[in-house]
């Protein structure tokens, strides 16, 4: 299965100029722990950074930092990871593990916003994936014991 039939793609983006606090209240009224920084390249929307969270709580509340003044750009990742439409799970979770992010921006040959793939949704995959294996295993026991009585 490709990351373009997998990852979410009502990804919820900000630019680098949106306040910080603009961002966090995004954040909470769409439920959502990360916002994609993205920029407008040659007519598409291509994702440059990534804020989280975690970078709102640990980069701005636990150092004081005031956040009247800061914007997204200013607290987002600059080392983002992405990857291609065309990878699949196993590459995503390659790169997660590599990259140690719990989030990637998943994008078209030409760079641009796609969607998102979190850890999350990869657990989620996995997670049933593995108990339908654990049922053939089950079906499989019964089938025998039926067969061979």
């Amino acid at each position: 299965m490709s990351l373009r039939d997998l990852c979410n793609r009502n990804v919820i983006t900000v630019l680098e100029s949106t306040p910080v606090l603009e961002a966090a209240g995004r954040m909470r009224a769409n439920h959502v722990g990360d916002l994609v920084v993205v920029a407008r390249k040659a007519g598409r929307t291509v994702p440059v950074g990534i804020v989280t969270d975690r970078d709102l709580a640990v980069g701005v509340l636990a150092k004081k930092v005031s956040p009247e003044h800061l914007t997204a750009g200013d607290i987002m990742s600059l080392d983002l990871v992405t990857i291609s439409e065309e990878a699949g799970v196993f590459d995503a979770v390659r790169a997660m593990k590599r990259s140690g992010v719990r989030r990637l921006p998943v994008v078209d040959p030409r760079g641009g916003l796609v969607g998102i793939l979190t850890a999350d949704d990869l657990l989620d995959l996995l997670g049933q994936e593995l108990a339908a294996l654990a049922a053939l295993v089950r079906g499989q026991r019964k089938r025998e014991k039926n067969l061979r009585k």
